[in-house]
């Protein structure tokens, strides 16, 4: 992978992969190995990337099959390279205590309602939510409300 390719392609997107690959994963380990297997994937996918959507929708539509895929196979595949030294920096996320407790919360949705809510707290319209999911806008604000009302549930006492 080529280093403009990461700053330009992926490093602006990171966030959207990093909120995947920690819904997905319980340790920092699982987490950096996810992230740069979805990182790889996206280099290889990049000349199939026909613009019908946009750039970050394609980003996310990999990052989450990446993810999917490594956890059914429950194996760890760990792809080396130069450009994750970032990482370290992202991986303060699992020192936030309340943080952890909603992504401990979110690993508890089914598979659909946990890709709805991580595009829903990266602020993605509902449509645009609705396309990477394939149903109807409508459709996403109802999932979205009960969701909300889930997470709420598995949280009340948690967080003070």
């Amino acid at each position: 992978m080529s280093n403009d390719f990461y700053i330009t392609s992926i490093l602006p997107h990171s966030g959207i992969i990093i909120k995947i690959c920690r819904a997905y994963t319980d340790s920092e380990e699982d987490f950096e190995d996810f992230y740069q297997e979805a990182c790889l994937q996206i280099w290889k996918s990049r000349n199939a990337f026909q613009e019908k959507s946009k750039w970050s929708t394609w980003v996310y539509r990999i990052t989450l099959n990446v993810c999917l895929t490594l956890n059914k196979r429950n194996k760890r595949k760990h792809v080396y390279g130069e450009h994750y030294s970032e990482l370290s920096e992202h991986n303060k996320a699992f020192e936030n205590e309340h943080l952890n407790l909603l992504y401990d919360a979110i690993k508890q949705l089914s598979e659909v309602d946990r890709a709805i809510i991580l595009l829903h707290l990266e602020e993605n319209p509902y449509k645009e939510i609705a396309v990477i999911i394939g149903t109807s806008a409508n459709n996403i604000a109802v999932r979205i409300n009960r969701i909300k009302k889930q997470l709420k549930i598995l949280l009340d006492g948690k967080i003070n």
